[in-house]
């Protein structure tokens, strides 16, 4: 296993590493041991999320406060797009985002510390995903920043008009947004 940083060092792309041959193939998608070493500390993983969604769906941004989510995101089926906004505003990087390819094919997740916005959009004909969490999800606690934030400028890879959620659509700007300090 390998782990590439972003242009937000702190967000890594890590790869497995696959063996193949004329039967398929096999990898180790987790290891804690390991995954400690590559990240520099160990993740406790408390809740798995699986979604699945048409191409052009978006999800997100989404975080949460007060029981800040740490999560590490991996493709199952289909291609996503998946964005991270970094939140923590004594960060050299707050307000900036990071974007990365994930797919079945690639085999790529996404580490995503917590203090940062996680979205995505789905770039086959559908996609399949699955999200590990260092924390519950708590309604009371979730926040969504607006997608489409002229002031974040996300360039979203769609082939038609953005399919998303009404929750979604009424995300808050990140300049009103609730951040990290």
């Amino acid at each position: 296993m390998k782990a590439t940083p972003t242009a937000i060092p702190e967000v890594l792309i890590v790869e497995p590493k696959v063996y193949g041959d004329e039967r398929g193939f096999f990898y180790e998608s987790f290891n804690a041991r390991q995954f400690a070493e590559l990240v520099g500390q160990p993740a406790l993983f408390v809740q798995d999320d699986h979604f699945r969604s048409a191409r052009d769906v978006v999800r997100g941004l989404h975080y949460q406060v007060g029981l800040a989510q740490a999560k590490l995101v991996r493709v199952i089926a289909g291609a996503i797009y998946a964005v991270v906004v970094d939140l923590r505003r004594q960060s050299p990087f707050f307000g900036r985002w990071v974007a990365v390819s994930l797919s079945a094919e690639n085999r790529r997740q996404l580490w995503i510390p917590a203090g940062f916005a996680f979205g995505s959009v789905v770039t086959s004909d559908f996609a399949e995903c699955l999200v590990k969490s260092t924390d519950y999800w708590t309604p009371q606690n979730e926040r969504t920043i607006l997608w489409s934030d002229a002031a974040l400028a996300i360039e979203w890879p769609l082939r038609g008009a953005a399919v998303v959620s009404a929750k979604d659509n009424q995300g808050v700007v990140l300049a009103n947004a609730e951040v990290f300090r």
